[in-house]
């Protein structure tokens, strides 16, 4: 069979992730993260960074057939555990300045026909252990990136119908123009969108808005945000001094609600895959920043269980504008993969906020960020609520409404 994906994409794309999504400094070392079949694209990313003067790049490779036989031969006490030690680590080398880079490449319903309650442990497990590494990524200490890669098994996924080979050609198609690699000029392209977002982004955090209010199909919610709020959006500056990209692709711009100012009821508009379980039609009632009801068509337990990882999980860390004529929503694909969906449609995210999304952020301790609304959790869990009939409106101080979308589009 010959390679259905495009070499020369996968090298620009390799090039991006080092140059616009890291934004990776001479002598500074390099972490990443990947399914072994993303190994081509690892091998590039890999070249790239040590052209980019790299110190060391250190890849941490997962396997699917590995992580199924934990759940068919694994001792049930396993699923409360996990690599603390590993994440100690990860998070002693940001702490010395290494950047984060994480391929994105798994079957999203690798673990879907496996016992939810054992995946729902294993999941708190990880959140619980990988706090360490988590906080330095959520606090935006250093910088970091996520890229994809186009795997056979999540290629048959989004195209069941088509033979393995047609189907890894279109989903490596999808992400290298979700990507912005299948354009002459990628990095310039990169520098224009991001000019794009940061102009959203100021005329949201010009008008400082107390809330918004979202409606449409099954929805009527209110989100109040954190008090010295900032909204962001593209390329942004870690605490460490350099810019990158968290997010390759990205069309959203978000920031941090009031983790007890959310009312209202809210359904999703895309499904939501989460460490392998698809979670479909979600409807959510909230009451003082909480979600105090939840229910699912698929995936319920799994939801539910995520919403009980601990005390903030039930509370809002994130929300995110994206338009509905945003390409990725355009393609018409459902990615059955968070990164790809939340930058079709508006999101929210349970859990853990963005302490980066305050104002005067790099002065901030832990309890000012909670003194301000910052919710903190152990998760960060975005799901999609933004369709085409979707509108909302910014709720000034004095309690005006502002247009900020009708019909899906920025108003």
């Amino acid at each position: 069979m010959s390679n259905p994906i495009d070499q020369n994409k996968l090298e620009k794309l390799a090039e991006v992730a080092v140059q616009v999504g890291l934004g990776l400094e001479e002598g500074q070392d390099l972490i990443m993260t990947a399914p072994i079949e993303a190994a081509p694209l690892v091998r590039l990313i890999t070249e790239q960074a040590y052209k980019a003067g790299a110190g060391l790049v250190t890849t941490l490779y997962s396997d699917p057939e590995a992580t199924l036989a934990r759940y068919k031969y694994g001792h049930d006490l396993s699923f409360d555990r996990a690599t603390g030690w590993l994440f100690d680590g990860i998070g002693e080398a940001f702490d010395n300045n290494a950047a984060r880079l994480a391929i994105s490449a798994e079957n999203p319903m690798l673990l879907a026909n496996e016992d939810p309650e054992k995946v729902g442990r294993a999941n708190k497990a990880m959140s619980v252990a990988s706090t360490p590494m988590r906080k330095r990524i959520v606090d935006f200490n250093i910088n970091w990136n996520i890229v994809s890669y186009p795997s056979a098994d999540w290629a048959k996924q989004v195209f069941p119908h088509d033979s393995e080979e047609i189907a890894v050609k279109k989903l490596a198609e999808a992400i290298f123009a979700a990507s912005r690699v299948d354009l002459d000029d990628p990095v310039g392209a990169w520098a224009e969108h991001n000019k794009t977002l940061a102009a959203k982004s100021k005329w949201l955090n010009g008008h400082n808005f107390a809330a918004l209010h979202f409606s449409g199909p099954g929805t009527d919610l209110t989100i109040g945000l954190a008090d010295n709020h900032e909204w962001m959006g593209g390329a942004a500056k870690a605490k460490n001094g350099i810019v990158c990209n968290p997010n390759i692709p990205t069309e959203e711009v978000f920031t941090t609600p009031h983790a007890l100012k959310v009312e209202g009821y809210v359904r999703s508009s895309k499904p939501l895959s989460h460490q392998g379980t698809l979670i479909d039609n979600i409807e959510a009632r909230f009451e003082g920043g909480r979600i105090v009801e939840a229910r699912a068509d698929k995936g319920e337990e799994v939801l539910l269980k995520m919403l009980d990882t601990d005390e903030g999980a039930r509370a809002l860390g994130e929300v995110a504008l994206v338009p509905h004529s945003s390409p990725i929503s355009q393609s018409g694909t459902l990615f059955y993969n968070t990164m790809f969906d939340e930058n079709a449609a508006c999101h929210i995210a349970q859990g853990q906020c963005y302490s980066k999304c305050f104002k005067d952020s790099e002065n901030l301790s832990e309890n000012q960020v909670r003194a301000n609304g910052g919710n903190s959790s152990q998760i960060h869990v975005d799901w999609m609520i933004g369709a085409a009939e979707t509108d909302i409106d910014g709720v000034t101080r004095s309690g005006e409404a502002v247009p900020v979308f009708r019909n899906g589009e920025w108003a």
